[in-house]
């Protein structure tokens, strides 16, 4: 009886370790944060089909389909904020990385490694698929280059200093180089760079909606703000 146990208990942990081995490397999750107080810069990405890059160069996005990455960070605490919109983009999602919405560090017309993984969009209800909150470094993509993670070691001040340097998109089963991909763009709040409508020093608290759209010069921008504070 004891053999037959002890058996029954080596089988049982080499089917554990052959399952976990075929599913492949575990990834450490991004860790989920609060809003944080203030921010110091806010980004929006307008993503399509058209400037969608594989590893060969320019591949088709998903006709009709469009999506927009709203962005708020504050890189003194490894933090961004996310506000992600996607219409017309067909699921499932498929991507080597542990979601498939990111961030890529590559210049328009190029393409790059992930920097960030977002939780995938889903249905709102709506006709759309949205997904947002908070996420806080080191941060983690899944994806490995070299035996790296393409996360490991990236600071959201590299977005800060060159937003152009990077893009947003999202993968699916039928577009695996992009159903929808767009450069970031800096949007400047209360006449300096920093995140949801706030001047240097002030709370942090957004502006609203209208306001935003007078200074950052962008509906979309304004809209988001405008939800966040229905939100709040």
């Amino acid at each position: 009886m004891r053999r037959s146990v002890t058996r029954i208990a080596t089988l049982t942990a080499l089917t554990t370790a052959t399952a976990a081995l075929a599913a492949g490397p575990a990834f450490a999750q991004d860790a989920e944060v609060p809003e944080p107080d203030s921010f110091t810069s806010m980004f929006t990405a307008m993503a399509g089909p058209d400037t969608v890059v594989g590893p060969d160069g320019p591949a088709p996005g998903e006709a009709g389909a469009t999506g927009t990455f709203d962005l708020r960070i504050n890189s003194d605490e490894e933090i961004i904020c996310y506000e992600i919109t996607l219409d017309g983009v067909t699921p499932p999602y498929q991507s080597p990385a542990r979601t498939a919405t990111h961030v890529h560090e590559a210049a328009e017309g190029a393409a790059g490694p992930p920097r960030l993984a977002f939780p995938n969009p889903e249905d709102d209800g709506n006709g759309a698929m949205r997904s947002d909150g908070c996420l806080q470094g080191p941060f983690t993509t899944g994806v490995l280059a070299e035996g790296t993670d393409t996360g490991e070691g990236f600071s959201l001040k590299e977005i800060e200093a060159d937003p152009a340097a990077f893009f947003a998109d999202t993968h699916t089963s039928a577009f695996t180089a992009g159903a929808v991909r767009g450069q970031l763009t800096r949007v400047p709040m209360g006449g300096v760079d920093t995140g949801a409508g706030a001047a240097a020093g002030d709370t942090g608290q957004p502006l609203l909606g209208a306001a935003l759209l007078a200074v950052a010069g962008t509906a979309v921008a304004g809209t988001a703000i405008a939800r966040r504070r229905a939100r709040g």
